[in-house]
């Protein structure tokens, strides 16, 4: 009982290519806050090698070459491998053994329910294809997947953000029907989403619904300081907007976006952001009421957006530089941090299999 009581935290990412800001303001800067908190016994963090493998099986130099970049990403974004560990989540066996033993608890019909799952097979073009390359079982399959790996380190919380409510609530699922059914064993764990709405799914540069590495909108969190100007005075914002005297449209303008998610009153720094870079505002609200009347142009925005973010990504790239110095030291880190996860996933397999009386060879 006294394990059930721990207050665990899991969350993780797909190695499918560099960290952007999304994922930062949307997870990753929580995570670090979480970590530094005091307030959780563990604090796990997982790169998903083997989800990504389901819808890039046919590129797995992909995945393995991103494992590092993604590592690096959490390093220097604050991750502190003495507080957090970060494991890989292909190198723990007894996950793939808790989904198949959860797929008996979910149907197809929910499975084709779930909005994350539609969504994401959508966006990726399964639907369309002819039959012989159309969905995967992996990948139509891994929000069981992901409920294996919640509860194999019976985390309690879950920091993520809103387009994975759907998945959590599967886990929850998974977890009250297994326990009705064989007895209470594992952890229902609840989700945590950023507090500010614009932290929560930033949309791309481009002014597309969402930041995402194929559509190629994104800021990398290591993306040096000429590219990151170069991507923030090329953002879409206002098409109505042409000259500066124009009212312009603040809600559902990147550029404003942006700056809620990293200047807004939910930013612990905002109040210096705005007395050095622009100092005719108190904050972001006036800012935005001088944009709507007009006398307010995209590229004095744009700079202002600029400065918000070198602010947030400078120390981050010289975290990643000093790790980069020493790889084998990132690479020990992760050795360490999946043989710790291991052990709990262990321990988890074995009061399923217990509870399931499928423990044949125990006493």
């Amino acid at each position: 009982m006294s394990e059930k009581k721990r207050k665990v935290i899991l969350t993780g990412d797909r190695p499918t290519g560099r960290l952007h800001i999304g994922h930062y303001v949307g997870s990753l800067r929580e995570r670090v806050v979480l970590q530094n908190s005091g307030a959780f016994d563990d604090v796990l963090i997982m790169i998903a090698d083997a989800q990504a493998l389901t819808d890039n099986w046919d590129n797995p130099e992909k995945v393995r070459s991103n494992i590092m970049n993604v590592t690096l990403d959490y390093l220097s974004a604050g991750i502190d491998p003495k507080k957090s560990h970060i494991l890989i989540q292909s190198q723990i066996p007894e996950l793939p053994e808790l989904t198949q033993y959860y797929m008996n608890l979910v149907t197809v019909q929910r499975l084709q329910r779930n909005p994350t799952v539609k969504a994401e097979i959508k966006l990726r073009g399964f639907s369309e294809r002819e039959e012989s390359q159309g969905t995967p079982v992996g990948f139509f399959c891994y929000p069981i997947s992901q409920a294996a790996d919640i509860t194999a380190f019976r985390a309690t919380v879950v920091p993520a953000g809103e387009d994975q409510e759907p998945m959590v609530e599967q886990t929850r699922e998974i977890v009250r029907k297994f326990n009705s059914i064989y007895g209470e064993t594992l952890v229902e764990p609840e989700i945590l989403l950023p507090k500010s709405a614009a932290s929560r799914r930033l949309p791309g540069t481009d002014g597309k619904a969402k930041m995402s590495k194929s559509l190629g909108n994104c800021i990398y969190l290591s993306d040096d300081e000429k590219t990151v100007k170069t991507k923030v005075m090329s953002m879409f914002t206002d098409p109505g907007h042409l000259k500066v005297s124009d009212p312009g449209k603040t809600e559902g303008n990147p550029v404003f976006i942006y700056l809620e998610a990293f200047a807004g009153e939910d930013a612990p720094n905002a109040k210096q952001l705005f007395e050095e870079y622009a100092p005719d505002y108190q904050n972001l609200s006036e800012m935005e009421e001088h944009y709507r009347r007009g006398g307010l142009g995209d590229v004095k925005v744009k700079k202002f957006l600029n400065n918000v973010l070198e602010e947030a990504l400078r120390p981050i790239r010289a975290r990643r530089a000093e790790y980069e110095k020493d790889l084998q030291s990132v690479i020990e880190i992760l050795k360490d941090g999946t043989k710790y996860a291991e052990n709990i996933a262990a321990q988890t397999l074995s009061d399923v299999k217990k509870s399931m009386q499928i423990n044949y060879f125990s006493a």
